[in-house]
């Protein structure tokens, strides 16, 4: 008998011929690949939706913070900070993020002392504080810790590449399941019938002819995703993410590391550049010996030297924690052939370390690019509208494919393929899990309960059935 799922192509009558073995088995992993994914996959797509159009909702909601009216007197930089300094004496100022533009407000970054993220936005021709928002409390924000670690920090972190990573699995699976298996018909394969929306042709079709047609978007936003995951993201970061010795020499190094600024899923300090040890401030380049002024250099000469060094508009300075901390200049911008990162001596303003595009291996570069574009930053309101498809058809896989398992289930059970003595596909999701280890960790968890627990429970089996 045909699958329900088949595609709208003759299939030979027959028989448990090798295809339709083959068939049978791929269609059983996609099926459990769904049920365990689909749910992460909705959450991820809605919220996706939710950050990518971040600048525009940010504008509409935050506008009287946002926004100034633009005259020819200016405040320094550094005065701001101290009347945000004096207006919140029991916090303490981490971040700033100057006017990116004459009609825009500078935002002032602080942590409270119950360890809360404040912005403060503050009027450069004035210097007038315009008004604060908690940073986790924001619409986007809500939305990224979600899309990041479902809200529940690492564990959640760990959900979402695991979902991500058998999403991989759902979409090569899917791919072979909408495959012609005999005579070709444009019709339930390039286009789908939508003539009887009550009936499972009609679900079968949205679900398998789009799918086919944004399969690369949707693979394109989990791979792109899947290098800020924690687990495998942080270890291909710590593969790739490197640089040459000849940049650190002569630089005293701490054993922090430049992604510990990109905090509370923030994305301040570009992926690049996360794995470079923060230098170290008030060192002679050859004794090591700690200097002996404690004179600094402020925010105003931090902003000419990144000027000077020709960082765009967009970038954000991260102040120094300590007396051996940092200035640390990054530019995370919407062209990634334009991110810098660059640390700043606080005592000399000498910098001691930056990187850029021209200084990437070939992989950050590409997963640079991919991310950029993965949030909608790389060329405008096309690249939003691109990745908006791409969440739209996720949605629309998810919810056709809920509703094609609802339609066929069998009353009171799962309603899973049967199983197939085919290997092929298990080896496939095999080679899967040696590139992502928590893929593979949780093939041998299943590979486990379906030998020890389902196929010796009769119950249990015919209820999976």
């Amino acid at each position: 008998m045909t699958p329900p799922f088949s595609s709208g192509i003759d299939t030979e009558p027959a028989l448990e011929t090798g295809k339709n073995l083959l068939y049978r088995a791929v269609w059983r992993w996609h099926f459990y690949a769904g049920l365990f994914v689909i749910p992460f996959l909705l959450m991820l797509a809605t919220t996706g939706i939710i950050y990518l159009f971040k600048p525009q909702l940010d504008a509409a909601i935050y506008r009287p913070l946002l926004f100034v009216q633009p005259t020819a007197e200016t405040v320094s930089y550094t005065q701001q900070v101290e009347t945000v300094k004096q207006a919140y004496p029991e916090a303490a100022v981490t971040r700033v993020f100057p006017a990116v533009a004459a009609n825009r407000s500078t935002e002032v970054q602080i942590l409270t002392g119950d360890g809360e993220n404040w912005m403060v936005f503050v009027n450069p021709h004035t210097g007038q504080i315009l008004g604060d928002r908690n940073e986790a409390r924001t619409l986007s924000a809500i939305a990224l810790k979600l899309h990041g670690e479902l809200m529940i920090g690492r564990w959640g972190d760990y959900l979402i590449e695991l979902a991500a990573c058998w999403g991989l699995v759902l979409l090569l699976s899917g791919l072979y399941l909408w495959l012609p298996r005999g005579r070709f018909r444009w019709a339930g394969t390039l286009i789908p019938r939508l003539g009887n929306p009550d009936g499972r042709v009609f679900w079968r079709d949205l679900h398998a002819v789009p799918g086919f047609y944004g399969l690369l978007l949707v693979g394109f936003l989990i791979l792109t995703g899947l290098p800020w995951t924690g687990f495998w993201g942080a270890t291909f970061a710590n593969v790739w993410a490197r640089f040459p010795d000849q940049k650190w020499q002569n630089v005293p190094q701490s054993t922090v590391l430049t992604g510990t600024l990109n905090q509370h899923g923030e994305h301040s300090v570009p992926w690049a550049a996360e794995m470079l040890p923060m230098p170290q401030s008030g060192h002679h380049a050859h004794s090591g010996a700690i200097a002996e002024t404690h004179a600094t250099v402020d925010l105003d000469q931090i902003i000419a030297i990144a000027q000077v060094e020709g960082i765009s508009p967009g970038f954000n300075i991260s102040l120094p924690q300590g007396e051996t901390g940092v200035y640390t200049v990054a530019a995370p911008a919407s062209n990634p052939t334009q991110e810098v990162t660059m640390h700043i001596d606080q005592y000399s303003g000498e910098v001691l370390a930056q990187v850029g595009w021209q200084d990437y291996g070939w992989v950050p570069k590409a997963v640079s690019m991919g991310i950029a574009i993965h949030m909608g930053l790389y060329f405008g309101l096309p690249n939003q509208l691109l990745m908006l498809l791409a969440c739209l058809i996720t949605i629309l896989l998810c919810v056709s494919g809920a509703v094609m398992w609802w339609k066929r289930r069998p009353s009171g059970r799962l309603g899973a393929p049967a199983r197939s003595p085919i290997k092929v596909p298990l080896a496939i999701v095999a080679v899967l899990g040696l590139a992502f280890p928590l893929l593979g960790f949780s093939l041998v968890l299943i590979l486990v309960l379906d030998f020890l627990v389902v196929a010796r429970i009769p119950a249990l089996r015919r209820t999976l059935s």
